[in-house]
């Protein structure tokens, strides 16, 4: 029986972070750290994963986690593969040269002692045509369904390639942040549990929009989070699972804050818990959030 949700996860504690300067121009959602000490920030970010992986670990999910590279400030966003069900990886193209050597052999070869790695779209790199695994695709595994906004780092005819060569639907549209630009990430509008989905369609732009709600709304239940949540990352949020099968979501605490009495009593019927903790230092200069620290390992 397939699953939408893994019980197990993979993170990797950073050995330096700060702001990428290689990725600012499509991520709009981290900021400068020019006046602040790059030590701090690593100290400060180092607390916020333990803290989360801890957190995970106990309510009875499997963390599985590695030190990244020095030279990597977004090694603590292990977007770079993904795993399936059937015991196979896959490991994609990355839109930054620094986040290209995110994909450490050292990592390749402990993920191949569990699955079988069967597409490496690493050499598109050499093209410039990248496609960030599921940072890029929000997967319906149940279905098979990839929800795909177009981005400088989501390339449209290689999402299209990876579905046909993998055999799910494609529902591909455009994005507009709150700068006027493509969001770089679909997973931070939006996440795909075994019920509901939680999605802003307000990013969507409007010739998409009907489309992809009523996508959304064929196998799941649909809660709408707005334009401000994302900001403060309600959409960067992930789906696990523990032993006994009890369904947990996974967000920050700055993401839990902002959503409504309302959408965390909808999320309360549908998970046994809201995991969540603070990653405002992760959040500021990485840009990312709880679901982007969290790969799945099926």
């Amino acid at each position: 029986m397939k699953q939408q949700s893994p019980t197990q996860l993979f993170m990797v504690e950073p050995a330096c972070f700060y702001t990428n300067t290689q990725t600012t121009d499509s991520n709009h959602y981290q900021s400068d750290d020019s006046n602040q000490s790059r030590e701090i920030i690593l100290e400060n970010a180092k607390k916020e994963f333990h803290k989360l992986k801890n957190e995970i670990e106990k309510n009875g999910i499997e963390v599985i986690s590695c030190v990244g590279n020095e030279n990597c400030p977004d090694h603590i966003f292990p977007n770079w593969f993904t795993t399936f069900s059937d015991k196979t990886m896959q490991i994609f193209s990355m839109k930054a040269k620094n986040r290209r050597t995110e994909k450490t052999p050292e990592m390749i070869s402990l993920l191949k002692e569990s699955y079988e790695l069967t597409s490496d779209y690493s050499n598109f790199e050499d093209k410039n045509i990248f496609l960030e695994s599921t940072s890029s695709m929000v997967f319906d595994r149940v279905n098979k369904v990839a929800y795909i906004g177009i981005s400088p780092r989501t390339d449209k005819e290689l999402a299209r390639q990876w579905c046909h060569d993998n055999s799910f639907e494609m529902v591909l549209f455009e994005t507009t942040s709150h700068v006027g630009k493509p969001i770089y990430h679909s997973d931070v509008f939006m996440y795909v549990g075994t019920e509901m989905i939680g999605i802003c369609i307000d990013v969507i732009n409007e010739e998409y929009r009907e489309m992809v709600l009523e996508k959304v709304s064929r196998f799941h239940d649909v809660m709408i989070i707005n334009e401000q949540q994302i900001l403060n990352f309600c959409g960067n949020s992930l789906e696990a699972r523990n032993s006994q099968n009890e369904k947990f979501i996974i967000m920050s605490t700055k993401a839990l804050s902002s959503l409504s009495e309302s959408q965390k009593n909808t999320l309360n019927k549908y998970f046994k818990k809201i995991i969540h903790t603070d990653l405002a230092s992760i959040e500021k200069y990485g840009g990312g959030s709880a679901r982007c620290m969290l790969s799945e390992l099926f």
